[in-house]
């Protein structure tokens, strides 16, 4: 039994229809994802998917967008629904995850700086050591309210250097796959 698992965070359909998308990074984004969710699904890591739901708009569950992004392919071993930014409030995440006895989270998803983030900090402030995999996360750009740019680029980059040393390891796919103990051959 692994006490590790693969947070898959807001990965929902109900983003394309977001002002801020924009299909610059997806295919890439997609890709890297789309093989930490193979690789973690091989080692028998449990993979978890987490939806963003709200009462109206895009990301209600009568809009229909709630649902994983397409291309992407995943048979979670768990799905949650969040109404708040982590991932672990409100959901039973938490009570899942203390259940299985999982104490290292591997976060990706969609938006790097909000939902990922936030469960990650969230995540090691109540114990559980993080892999933030920046790679599979997206992220759109955004202007500050002084007027600067902020590429999606920049805000991966500070995502990366406030959570370092601090709230998780930042991690690689090659890396987290390699750490994840695949069954032995028979």
């Amino acid at each position: 039994m692994s006490d590790t698992a693969l947070l898959v965070i807001d990965v929902q359909e109900s983003f394309r229809h977001s002002p801020d998308w924009s299909d610059e990074d997806v295919a890439s984004f997609v890709s890297s994802l789309q093989s930490l969710i193979d690789g973690a699904s091989a080692a028998g890591t449990p993979v978890l998917q987490v939806f963003h739901v709200e009462e109206t708009g895009d990301f209600s569950l009568a809009s229909g967008h709630v649902r994983t992004l397409a291309p992407l392919a995943i048979h979670p071993d768990a799905v949650f629904h969040k109404r708040r930014h982590s991932a672990l409030v409100g959901t039973g995440l938490d009570v899942w995850l203390t259940e299985h006895g999982i104490r290292h989270l591997i976060i990706c998803g969609i938006r790097t700086e909000q939902c990922c983030e936030t469960t990650a900090r969230h995540a090691s402030d109540l114990g559980w050591t993080v892999d933030y995999v920046t790679e599979a996360t997206l992220t759109f750009a955004m202007s500050g309210a002084d007027g600067r740019h902020y590429t999606a680029s920049d805000i991966k980059a500070r995502t990366e250097l406030v959570l370092t040393d601090r709230f998780a390891r930042i991690a690689t796919v090659a890396e987290v796959l390699a750490g994840l103990a695949l069954p032995a051959a028979a």
